[in-house]
Parts: C-alpha cells; structure tokens; sequence
C-alpha cells in the first residue's frame, strides 16, 4: 500500500503546484512559529534558514499524521547577507524593491520528507532573479496596480502576474520560484514508491 502524503501548507500555489502534478495528497498548514525559529539560527546562512523551517513545518505537521509522509517547504529570498521577510507594509514594500533595483538576488527553496518524528529526505534548489534598473516613479507605480498582493510574497512580486515587469534575467526553474521544488519532490516520490516509477 502506497504511503499517504500531506503537504504541510496552506499555500494555494504549492497546493496548485501538486494538484496540477496528479498527486493526491491532504493539506494541513503546520503551526510553528517561523520567526522565532529564525531567531535561534543567528549565525545561519539562507539555505540553513530555509531548510530548518521547511523541516520545522513536514515535523510539525507529521506529529499530527502518523504514518504518512509529510511535504514540508519554505523559501528565503537573499541579497548578499541580507534576508528578506515579507512587508508588513507598502513603504516596507516599496524600500524592498528599491533595494533590489539593478541586482540579483537568490531565491532558496528548500523542501524536507518527513515520516513520524524523521526527516526522511531534503533538498535545496535555487534560482536568481536580476531586478532592472526601477525608477521611484515605475515602482509606485507598480504597488499602485498589484495593490494587496504584494504583502503575499517575500520580494513583493508575482511572476506570474505583473511582477514579471521587474525583471531583466532570470535563472532558475519556475517550480523553485513558487516555493516548491517539485522536479526533485517526484523523483523522491518515485524512488520512495509513493507515486508511479
């Protein structure tokens, strides 16, 4: 009997992202408190923070779901040792955007498998995203259209919606800048026998 799985989100994008795969899974967001897990990795790199809170979350959630596995994910976004957090406002938003204006950052998508109170597997993928040169004046602009959206994602901007408009390069995988690395997530799942090889 194949093992069930739950994605430990309450993201409509990754759950998106796996439904649009085929796999059948339950969603239940796990309830930690990420910033405080960030507090106590002081010395952490990007990958590190996102791969302790993607395995934080596939924990948390598989303490509730026994014997199933667990798909934990999160994501840092990086520019130089700065990490970004999402705004909390638009002149947070608009001073974040401004910042990454002519620069490329590095978005770090982790994901972790986890089966009772074991983490069963983990990856990182990366993927970087050069801003334009964005004038005060296109970047008002831009917060003026998306509007409440932008407090949705850690850089402010959607891909695919019209935060592709920020863009000049972009290097990385479509998966990995939603949040979930889904190409290595089903080679795992093939090779753990959890969906068809």
């Amino acid at each position: 009997m194949k093992q069930s799985l739950v994605l430990a989100s309450s993201s409509p994008f990754r759950r998106m992202l796996m439904e649009n795969a085929g796999l059948e899974f339950e969603s239940l967001p796990a309830t930690i408190d990420e910033r405080e897990i960030e507090a106590s990795l002081l010395e952490a790199t990007p990958d590190q923070v996102a791969l302790a809170l993607a395995q934080a979350k596939a924990l948390d959630v598989s303490a509730r779901r026994p014997g199933m596995l667990v798909v934990g994910s999160d994501q840092t976004m990086s520019l130089g040792s700065r990490v970004y957090h999402k705004p909390r406002s638009k002149e947070e938003a608009r001073e974040n955007l401004l910042s990454l204006s002519g620069a490329t950052h590095r978005l770090n998508s982790a994901i972790a498998l986890a089966s009772g109170d074991q983490i069963v597997w983990s990856h990182i993928s990366h993927a970087d995203l050069t801003v334009r040169e964005l004038s005060e004046n296109f970047v008002d602009h831009y917060l003026s259209r998306v509007g409440e959206s932008v407090f949705g994602s850690v850089g402010g901007y959607q891909l695919e919606g019209e935060g592709i408009q920020l863009f000049s390069r972009i290097e990385g995988d479509y998966f990995t800048i939603l949040g979930l690395p889904m190409l290595p997530l089903l080679e795992k799942l093939r090779e753990l026998g959890v969906i068809h090889a």
